[in-house]
């Protein structure tokens, strides 16, 4: 039973849409009508500039966070906090607050791997930034840091638990990615580019 309330609380815990209540409650902008349509933090980078996102960011990690310590909370087993994790990065991905649609969770991925391993995560950000930097591409670097999670997990000797975790994470990541690496194959995806999509469309107006 404890295992099913840790289930739902991590769902609900990780489909708070965090990007829509910033934009709209803070900026009257609905990140769902601006570039990509996502509301996590690239979109709202785009759509609306660099301390929007930052909290978008900040607040779709700390989902994962606090849905892994309410799971230790609760029954402490690493197993209770895989599923605490993954249950809050299904939420951010298919929020029933926003008709089973949501983000890309990578975001609320990390806030779940920050706690699990840490050492990993730092590795995963740096790699992370480093091809945002390179590129502009924060897909690309999203979808290569996922896939690395479980290679660095196995290679530091993590627990088997949480590598299987890596594993289903990563899978999250490069399946909300599918539209994103077809742009990336065509040519076609979007560079980041501090928030002008708002002002740029008030000035066509």
């Amino acid at each position: 039973m404890d295992y099913i309330i840790i289930t739902i609380f991590g769902y609900l815990i990780g489909s708070i849409p965090n990007g829509l209540i910033i934009g709209k409650r803070l900026y009257d902008v609905d990140l769902r009508q601006f570039g990509s349509k996502n509301i996590g933090a690239t979109n709202a980078f785009r759509t609306l500039g660099l301390w929007p996102a930052f909290w978008v960011f900040l607040t779709d990690a700390a989902k994962g966070i606090i849905a892994v310590y309410l799971s230790d909370m609760i029954v402490g087993t690493p197993i209770a906090l895989l599923l605490g994790g993954i249950a809050s990065i299904a939420g951010h991905n298919w929020s029933i607050f926003l008709n089973f649609t949501g983000g890309r969770g990578v975001a609320t991925g990390l806030g779940v791997i920050a706690v699990l391993v840490p050492k990993v995560t730092i590795l995963i950000f740096l790699i992370w930034a480093i091809i945002v930097y390179a590129t502009r591409y924060v897909s690309l670097a999203s979808i290569v840091a996922a896939a690395l999670v479980p290679i660095f997990m196995f290679m530091m000797g993590e627990r088997i638990e949480f590598l299987y975790f890596g594993i289903i994470a990563a899978l999250f990541v490069v399946v909300r990615h599918k539209p994103n690496i077809e742009r990336l194959l065509k040519g076609q995806e979007l560079k980041i580019k501090l928030g002008t999509m708002v002002t740029e469309n008030k000035k066509e107006k």
